[in-house]
């Protein structure tokens, strides 16, 4: 065989051996000390050096070996060692060395298994052993990992002691102290240490890899403490060994079973007094294997301190080569460690057991009493050294021909060397074989263990009563099928009904021409009678005996769980073995496959485990979960699941996946996995690794390997499906790692053997594979690349799973594992073959992505990162030669070991957090549904996904509106520039109209590109963290990317519009402004005039004279004054102008069209649509079982929306519904205002994309719209002009004028009348305008802290939760038929409940109302502070400081200063005081003011922008018309949470009339047809109908409860329904009609995924 590196030193052993063993002889206790006469034995400790007899300075040949360690000396029952020298204290000995090795405190406290296959750093680690107490972890660790190399035990303090290095000279004169190896640690006292210190699982662990390695195990083992010794049965009891005897060698069968069961002679081997042969060595040579430690091994040469009296067994088992195999038939080898004088209890335990004992001596005491009193069965060999000095040939002649073994003697002599030696006891051995008849099992020996005082490890109350309770269980099966039938009903035929039915609820493939919901009502209504059938199943027997067994304290559960998985297997092996042949034999012929599919069902039969008994146990829980909650199994059954979590802690595996079903029991496994979280909470944070491949690729082993856990391998019996297996991460991984276990999946075989030849195995792989990808966190495939047939058909379905994924948001790793790779060095090869694999990998990425309808997929490194070089790995042969001899090959567990730090790497550096265990379960059952449909992307639904998506959307709702709320202050700025530009109050340098405006626009241009590059960067920093779940809606990353794009082109096409309106609206006022500063000039003088010819007259006039005098001037004035009349624009001119731009793009078709009626005539009468000829082809194309709806309805209904919609805008652009005493004041028309109107309805068509518009609709709808907004335009264009008419204006003032012109004639000081009619007429107005254009964004962000505002999806739920209880059929007609109207009205109606609660809108006025008036007296306060020679110059000043805050009106600031005569200072003083007048006033008025006519408004309504919020998109599904609830405006997929039945909107069945119940989530499952206006009539299956509607997403129902709210509302109010539609009821399927209000509102929760 070939051996290299680290192996060499176990397999390549000397012939040629070292004349005497260095530690022979301990320098403190020599004969100096205590000389015995030759006829005396000494007493020796089995733990001490031995010292040397009469004949010890003899040369021995080959050495003292290390058995020679203890001479004889009669004892109580027989003979026991004491110390020498050191103590004579044996236990001080143990507890030093366990100290020593860092286990005393485990020699009471027992290592369990999940603490030696945690995850710590040692196991993924390099780190050799540093100390002593290093050794029985580094041992474990390379043990657990099958590593031959695990018992070559040295730790860094004792090789850095081995001696010379390559620079040091060789020391002749200090050789004796270079040969003390008492630094070092025997790796059979480790072992031993590791056996006592450990519980029974673990012995029984240790003892099955021990085997795997070919490694000795234990048979006896000692105990110094106790001077006692235990039979290690349990920890042999889960080894099995599969051979081929000579008997089988012509029907090239095998033999199965386990070891201690197995009826095969066992040879013992033992030593003598001292022996200068190595026993140990002599039985690797005689078995062609390193089975057993001896002196030339690594620190075998160490004084042994606890491990003598230890015995040793292993096995030689014949592979059926006559030229390979040494011998032909099973043999068992014993090796007792140290002289049987000192253990007489162990050699008389082999002498009963054995076949043979073969005495290994160098002298006989012809006395011997031990060889002369023993009765016993074995044959006894006497092998001695006749090279070694003290070797008598007399002694042994007296001794042989007493006992009558002349014949059964083997000596080695200088003629014959070591090879010589050992064929002959090779030959003597055969013999024994063949003619013994002395056979008997390890299991059998237990008796005889008994009678000699030897305790068994067995014999423990809990193992044994674990035993009975197994046995009254597995004693009972006789015939396998039988038995499942009776004791384990439920998870059969019941179980693969109930899956069936699962899956047609999903598929709906044999729908036929029935009603969907009535159809999938009776599928419900079958599924909740085999639930019936099974919850009435008495619970059997077994079952009852099963649950009570592992209901019962831990250990005992363990070794019950332990004992039925050994039954079982004994049980399956014995009935699979003939019917695998058989299926065998037929696989040979292509034809047999009826067959084969007989004998596979027989398999799936006849195959009985542990999981069949978890499978009943499920579903005895599933079924009682359905009964009511107050009945008693439900009640007695619910501890079950908190059992099988506990197990999982203690490392059982669960199964997540029922093989034979191919199905999960969802409520089963989702409740043990709850209660395992509660078990474990707060530390549930998990890993999942999983394994896919190909049957029989060593994927079991692989996971085995690297974990150390125990998946089935190579059982007898037939197991399918996916087990998950728990192992715990220890602290000082867990900041790496960041999770607290890591979960390993193991799976079936994709394509296996018994699959291959069954009709939906492709289906079945690509199920298991989905769901396992879906599940894992790093996936390792598992892949042969010398079989190009079975590597595609895996790859096919490996990619199809990993496209699966990553269209659903989960990004698993992956990692291709190429075993039995001969050469890793051969580099031209293996990138061969990743070249090879990965052009493969591409082929299947592009044919799965064609199937999914992903083509933008083509190539892998699309669907998930993957690199070549790093993402494959190659792992050699498992077996160093020909099973069943052949160790594991070192080279194989140590790339399996390389393989295991490298994955435990690629996930610490995991991007996305690790899942808990709660999420875990969620993603298995999201998983699991979406499975079931055909189409998994378009069915995957999974609640952590949309927590993800929600708190994605939350986030980017948060962004966007600061983006918005910025603009909105921005605008309030520029507007305020705008309004006072020319003013005393402008603080622009730039006095151009068309120069500020541009100037505004670039400058916004600039605040949005940096306010979209903010968004991005938030977003691109959002995906880069790690918590939060990001990684799962990645793929929405780009849509919201182009939502945020196209936010910024929309606000900055919305703030363009407003400036210009704003500009077009300043410019309309600056020249009303002129003409009326003139008149009032003119009537100014005339007022001077008045006042000086009036004063000339020197005498005290009334007041009636004056106002005589003032009209006089007045008629005269005005007469002199010329009033030009102001023509109104003809705004009709105007809008066709604008639409027949619009238009042009449409065609000449369209202006034709748009000639043909004048403007002036069109909206006079209600729009009406009529078809021209879809209807007609529609209804003659209508098969009698299709539900159709006219489409002139939905069309018309479009129409309506859009009218209402721009009627409403033209509304606001009228008077504004100013509150209380504001005065009405009356817009001009805009240009802007059209293009709005014009936008909006082109905007609101496109969101109806699967109705064909044709132009002729299009047009005379467009016509529609802006001959009735024209009108509305026309009149308050002339409004305006009338209102503002100078003359009019002039004549309004006329009074005023009267009052100053007395005033100053009297010379009355005016400082308190003008300065309350200043912070009346000017100041008053400007700060309620402030306060209302800062309120509508504080009112927003006020709202938006409400949930129902948060996002799309919370208030769509809330809308419906809203509607469910009000309980209103009015309510849900208008929602439905006019859902934009409804949900404004909802908005509005929500903003002011909220804010009428607790002077909350007082709240948000207050802060502003605040800020201005500081504003104001701060201003008050520098003004006066400035040099003014007049009021004039005060107030500019005033102004000025105010110039950026509030607008104050032209008109009345040029009304007030006219004959303004009032003393500066004195006014300031008058000022202030009527300034806090007016902040009481304001304060007063606005907690008193109505909030609706707050919101109504036209400076800025929140109800519009919430509004935006949540309509979103506006898209609705264009079966049902539910709306969309994705997030941002621009992504590339709608999705509605929860769908309707199709007759809530008018859908009825054309031959009864009767409303559909089909509800468009179950339609799209169904070979259903639909037409519609973008099918242009034609029919088309539901299941394809992403080839019409490509940008809409409709998943099936997650469940059958699903829509559980439209039910409950169709089927309530379906009479109602009915008449609104003039249709007849429709037949509400029973199930509906049950429908609580209760499970309506539970439906909507789940639908919404609200918590």
């Amino acid at each position: 065989m070939d051996r290299s590196g680290e192996e060499e030193e176990f397999f390549d052993t000397n012939y040629t051996l070292p004349e005497r063993y260095s530690e022979e002889k301990d320098p403190s206790t020599t004969q100096s000390n205590y000389v015995s006469p030759p006829e005396e034995v000494t007493p020796l400790c089995s733990d001490t050096r031995t010292v040397s007899d009469h004949c010890s300075d003899t040369l021995r040949g080959s050495g003292i070996m290390e058995d020679s360690s203890t001479v004889d000396v009669k004892g109580r029952n027989g003979t026991r060692s004491t110390a020498i020298g050191t103590s004579a204290n044996t236990q001080t000995q143990l507890q030093t060395l366990l100290e020593d090795l860092g286990l005393k405190q485990r020699y009471t406290e027992k290592l369990t298994l999940s603490e030696i296959l945690q995850i710590d750093l040692k196991a993924i680690t390099d780190e050799p052993a540093k100390c002593h107490s290093d050794l029985p972890w580094y041992f474990l660790k390379k043990l657990m990992m099958v590593n031959v190399t695990a018992r070559n035990l040295q730790s860094e303090c004792e090789s850095s002691n081995d001696g010379a290095t390559e620079t040091t000279e060789f020391d002749f004169s200090n050789q004796s102290d270079m040969t003390d190896s008492g630094d070092k640690v025997n790796p059979l006292d480790v072992i031993t240490a590791l056996f006592l210190c450990s519980d029974g699982f673990v012995q029984q662990e240790m003892a099955l890899k021990m085997s795997m390695c070919q490694f000795s195990v234990p048979l006896l083992l000692p105990d110094c403490d106790t001077e006692q010794c235990k039979l290690m049965l349990w920890a042999m009891r889960d080894i099995v060994k599969t051979y081929r005897p000579q008997s089988l060698l012509q029907s090239k069968g095998f033999t199965e079973e386990r070891i201690v069961l197995s009826e095969i002679p066992l040879i013992s081997f033992v030593r003598l007094g001292e022996c200068s042969m190595s026993k140990s060595e002599i039985l690797n040579k005689l078995l062609s294997n390193d089975f057993f430690v001896h002196h030339d091994m690594e620190c075998g040469d160490t004084r042994r301190r606890i491990s003598n009296g230890l015995t040793e067994i292993t096995w030689y088992l014949p592979c059926g080569k006559k030229n390979i195999d040494i011998f032909s038939e099973p043999l068992a080898v014993a090796n007792l460690r140290g002289d049987i004088a000192s253990f007489e209890t162990q050699f008389s335990f082999l002498c009963q057991t054995s076949a043979a004992v073969f005495v290994f001596f160098d002298n006989l005491d012809p006395e011997c009493k031990l060889l002369t009193n023993l009765h016993h069965k074995a044959q006894m060999f006497l092998v001695g050294n006749q090279e070694s000095k003290c070797f008598s040939m007399d002694a042994l002649k007296t001794v042989a021909t007493k006992l009558g073994l002349t014949k059964n003697i083997i000596t080695k002599t200088k003629q014959n060397n070591y090879a010589d030696f050992v064929q002959g006891l090779r030959k003597k051995v055969n013999d024994v074989i063949e003619n013994t008849k002395e056979k008997m099992c390890i299991e059998k020996m237990a008796d005889i263990a008994h009678e000699l005082g030897i305790l068994v490890d067995e014999d423990c109350p809990e193992c044994q009563t674990a035993k009975e309770n197994a046995d009254a269980i597995t004693s009972k099966i006789l015939n396998i099928p039988d038995y499942k039938a009776t004791q384990l009903p439920l998870h059969g035929e019941i179980w693969k009904e109930l899956t069936i039915l699962e899956k047609e609820g999903f598929r709906l493939k044999n729908l036929g021409s029935e009603d969907i919901e009535t159809y999938k009502a009776g599928l419900q209504k079958k599924k909740e009678k085999l639930r019936k059938k099974q919850s009435s199943e008495n619970i059997s027997d077994a079952m009852t005996c099963f649950i009570s067994a592992i209901s019962s304290p831990g250990i005992e559960r363990r070794y019950f769980l332990k004992w039925m998985r050994m039954n079982l297997d004994n049980l399956s092996r014995e009935k699979l073995s003939g019917l695998r042949k058989q299926y065998k034999e037929k696989c040979k012929d292509a034809e047999n496959k009826e067959a084969l599919k007989v004998i596979d069902k027989e398999l799936s039969n006849s195959s009985l485990g542990i999981e069949h008994f978890f499978r009943e146990m499920g579903q005895i829980y599933e079924a009682s979960v359905s009964l009511p909650e107050q009945d008693l199994s439900h009640k007695q059954l619910q501890h079950l699941p908190k059992i099988c979590a506990g197990l999982l802690l203690d490392g059982f595996p669960l199964e997540l996946v029922d093989g034979d079903a191919s199905n999960i029991p969802l409520t089963w496994v989702s409740d043990v996995l709850s209660q395992l979280n509660e078990l474990v909470s707060p530390k549930n944070k998990i890993l999942v690794v999983t394994v896919l491949g190909v049957q029989s690729t060593g994927k079991s082993t692989l996971l085995n390997t690297m974990f150390g856990v125990q998946f089935a391998v190579s059982s007898g019996r037939c197991t399918r499906g996916a087990f998950m297996l728990l192992i715990r991460i220890n602290e000082d991984v867990k900041k790496d790692l960041d999770c607290d276990f890591m979960v390993i999946i193991d799976t079936e075989g994709l394509k296996s053997a018994e699959l291959a030849q069954l009709d939906d195995s492709h289906e079945h792989d690509n199920e298991l594979a989905t769901l396992v990808v879906g599940l894992s966190d790093i996936t390792i495939i598992n892949i042969a690349m010398e079989n190009s047939t079975q590597m595609k058909d895996i790859l096919q379905i490996v990619v199809h799973a990993f496209l699966r994924m990553k269209e659903v948001g989960k990004k698993p790793k992956c990692q291709f594992v190429h075993q039995n790779v001969s050469d890793v060095s051969a580099n031209e090869n293996t990138q061969r073959e990743r070249k090879l694999l990965l052009d493969q990998l591409n082929e299947m990425t592009q044919a799965a992505a064609k199937m999914e309808k992903k083509e933008k997929n083509t190539c892998f490194t699309d669907v998930m990162e993957y690199n070549p070089e790093t993402g494959n790995w190659y792992i050699p042969g498992l077996w160093n030669g020909n099973p069943p001899m052949a160790p594991v090959n070192a080279g194989y567990s140590e790339a399996v070991y390389q393989f295991k730090k490298n994955i435990t790497q690629i996930l610490g550096n995991c991007e996305s957090s690790a899942n808990d265990i709660l999420k875990f379960k969620e993603w298995m059952s999201s998983l699991w549904r979406a499975v079931k449909h055909e189409n998994f992307i378009f069915s995957f639904r999974n609640s952590l996904v949309a927590d993800a998506y929600m708190k994605l959307c939350t986030e980017f709702n948060k962004w966007q509106w600061d983006f918005k709320e910025s603009i909105y202050k921005w605008i309030t700025y520029a507007e305020t520039t705008i309004s006072n530009l020319g003013t005393p109050a402008s603080k622009s340098k730039i006095v151009d109209m068309r120069e500020l405006i541009l100037s505004l626009k670039s400058e916004v241009s600039t605040k949005l590109m940096e306010l979209e590059k903010e968004l991005l960067e938030k977003l691109k920093n959002y995906f880069e963290q790690k918590d939060g779940h990001v990684h799962l809606v990645e793929r929405y990353k780009e849509d919201f990317a182009n939502s945020a794009r196209s936010l910024r082109r929309d606000m900055e096409n919305s703030v363009y519009s407003q400036l210009t309106a704003a500009a077009e609206i300043k410019q309309g006022q600056t020249e009303v402004q002129k003409i009326k500063e003139n008149h009032t000039k003119e009537i100014e003088r005339a007022v001077c005039a008045l006042i000086d010819e009036c004063r000339k007259k020197n005498i005290q006039m009334r007041d009636e004279e004056l106002n005589q005098e003032f009209d006089k001037m007045w008629k005269e004035t005005v007469k002199k004054l010329s009033f030009s009349k102001q023509v109104p624009t003809n705004v009709f001119t105007s809008v066709s102008h604008y639409l027949r731009i619009n238009l042009s793009p449409k065609g000449g078709h369209a202006c034709e069209l748009l000639s043909k009626t004048k403007l002036q005539d069109c909206g006079k009468t209600p729009f009406i649509y009529k078809a021209k000829g879809i209807l007609e082809k529609a209804k003659k194309g209508a098969s009698n079982w299709l539900p159709i709806q006219d489409p002139t309805i939905r069309v018309q209904k479009i129409a309506d929306n859009i009218i209402d919609e721009c009627i409403q805008y033209v509304k606001e652009k009228g008077k504004t519904d100013a509150p209380e005493a504001d005065a009405k004041k009356t817009k001009n028309y805009s240009d802007a205002y059209i293009q709005e109107i014009l936008r909006i309805i082109d905007e609101r068509l496109q969101k109806h994309e699967d109705v064909i518009v044709e132009i002729e609709f299009e047009v005379s709808l467009k016509q529609h719209i802006c001959g009735i907004a024209t009108r509305h335009f026309q009149k308050m264009h002339e409004d305006f002009l009338k209102e503002n008419d100078p003359y009019v204006c002039l004549k309004k003032n006329k009074e005023m004028f009267c009052d100053t012109f007395k005033d100053v004639f009297h010379q009355r000081d005016q400082s308190q009348k003008k300065a309350e009619e200043f912070t009346k007429q000017c100041l008053k107005p400007a700060v309620e305008n402030f306060v209302y254009s800062k309120l509508g964004p504080a009112i927003i962000t006020e709202m938006r802290k409400q949930s129902q505002f948060n996002t799309r999806v919370y208030s769509q739920y809330d809308i419906l939760l809203d509607l469910l209880s009000k309980h209103s059929f009015r309510e849900y007609v208008r929602y439905i038929r006019s859902y934009e109207v409804y949900v404004k009205e909802w908005i509005l109606d929500q903003t002011v409940k909220h804010l009428s609660k607790d002077s909350k809108m007082f709240e948000l006025v207050d802060p502003h109302l605040d800020s201005s008036i500081s504003s104001i007296k701060a201003a008050i306060h520098k003004a006066t502070k400035k040099t003014s020679a007049d009021l004039k110059t005060f107030i500019n000043n005033f102004c000025q400081e105010l110039g950026d805050t509030l607008v104050i009106s032209q008109d009345a600031l040029g009304d007030f200063m006219m004959l303004n005569k009032a003393n500066q200072e004195q006014f300031a003083h008058w000022f202030t005081e009527f300034v806090n007048k007016m902040e009481k006033a304001l304060k007063q008025k606005f907690k008193k003011r109505d909030i609706k006519m707050i919101l109504k408004r036209d400076d800025f309504k929140p109800q519009n922008e919430l509004f935006t919020q949540v309509i979103g998109c506006g898209k609705q599904c264009p079966f049902c018309a539910v709306a969309c609830v994705c997030g941002g405006s621009n992504h590339s997929e709608h999705e509605a949470s929860l769908h309707r039945p199709q007759g809530l909107n008018g859908y009825k069945w054309e031959k009864t009339e009767k409303l559909a119940t089909d509800i468009c989530s179950s339609s799209v499952v169904s070979d259903n047809l639909f037409h519609c206006d973008a099918t242009k009539g034609e029919w088309i299956s539901y299941k394809n109908y992403k080839d019409i509607f490509r940008d809409w997403n409709i998943p099936p129902d997650g469940s059958y409860q699903a829509s559980d709210y439209w039910k409950y509302v169709m089927a309530t109010f379906n009479e109602e329904f009915a008449v609104e539609h003039g249709a007849k009821p429709a037949d509400i399927p029973t199930t509906w009609k049950y429908i609580s209000l209760q499970q309506a509102e539970q439906s909507l929760k789940e639908s919404f995924n609200i918590n």
